[in-house]
Order: C-alpha cells, then sequence, then structure tokens
C-alpha cells in the first residue's frame, strides 16, 4: 500500500502531497514529527527501529516519529502512531521544529520540517513489533555519553532533536 506524506515549503504551508517513497528518492521537503517521552525518573524512553524499516532499520531513536496523513492535523497524527508503535498515549506539546535534510542509506534522502513534541508517561509500553524491536528508558547522561561513542547506533535526526531537547 502506498503511503502519501505532505509536501510543504519552508514555512510548513502544505504544498502537495505524494507517495512516501518517492519523496525520500527525491529529497523533497515534507511534514514529519518526533515525539520525546520521559518518565517521571526524568529518562527518556527511545525505540530500536525494525531492521524491514525502508531506511535506518536497527538504529536507535526517539519514542516515535512519523509523518501525519493528509488532512490529518498534526495533533491526531501524533497521538495515533504513538498509540500505534508503542501501545499507549500520553499529553504531548510541541517544544520546537526545524528543517534537516540528511542524506541516508540506501540512496535516501530525508529532508523534514520536523515538529518534536514531549510527554511524561510512566505505564505499560505495548510495543508494536512492526514498527519497533526493541525499547529501553535510558537517562540523559547516559544517551549523551553513548552518542559520543556510537553515534552510528542512533538516527540522524534523533542526534539534531536530542541535542536541541537538552538546551531548552
Amino acid at each position: 500500500m502506498k503511503q502519501e506524506i505532505i509536501l510543504v515549503n519552508e514555512k510548513d504551508k502544505e504544498i502537495g502531497t505524494e507517495e512516501k517513497i518517492k519523496v525520500h528518492k527525491q529529497g523533497k521537503l515534507h511534514r514529519a514529527f518526533s515525539i520525546f517521552v520521559f518518565n517521571f525518573k526524568g529518562e527518556l524512553l527511545l525505540q530500536q527501529r525494525v531492521k524491514a524499516k525502508y531506511h535506518s532499520g536497527g538504529l536507535w531513536s526517539n519514542t516515535c516519529c512519523s509523518h501525519p496523513k493528509p488532512n490529518e492535523s498534526l495533533d491526531k497524527a501524533v497521538h495515533r502512531r504513538l498509540k500505534e508503535e508503542m501501545g499507549f498515549d500520553c499529553e504531548l506539546k510541541e517544544v520546537f521544529s526545524f528543517i534537516y535534510q540528511e542524506k541516508l542509506d540506501n540512496e535516501l534522502i530525508e529532508h523534514e520540517f520536523l515538529h518534536v513534541f514531549i510527554g511524561n508517561f510512566d505505564d505499560k509500553i505495548i510495543l508494536n513489533k512492526e514498527e519497533a524491536m526493541d525499547y529501553k528508558w535510558v537517562n540523559i547522561k547516559n544517551i549523551k555519553r553513548d552518542l559520543k561513542e556510537n553515534p552510528k547506533k542512533y538516527t540522524c535526526w534523533f542526534k539534531i532533536a536530542f541535542e536541541k531537547i537538552t538546551t531548552i
């Protein structure tokens, strides 16, 4: 099933839709989001992407990330995907957004207008094994150290957003 995602300009104004893989092959700017969920000890919930993902398979990343569907609000999309990937929902707040562009494995290009959300949760996680192969709660200091020692274990957008999120 081909999935359409939302193309945007540098001001996040919608300019159309296109098939997701085609967008990533051509490096077109599109709307996306990343969710960072912390527990009440201040640890961040990381997920390890399934190896079968179309890019960045097997890498560790933030709690959840995806694209809103055409005609779907960001607010609906973040709650939908958090439930689909991690099996829970929580209150989420957008804290910042930014544009980045990175070449990925298998000749794809990630060019996103990325909206970053944070939330708190301290209950049961029901991992969707089609989306993520593992998860773990990690304190910020340990993530910072591992990012320096093992940067290739993490997704490109996570590294950028994590640096920004730890300075707010």
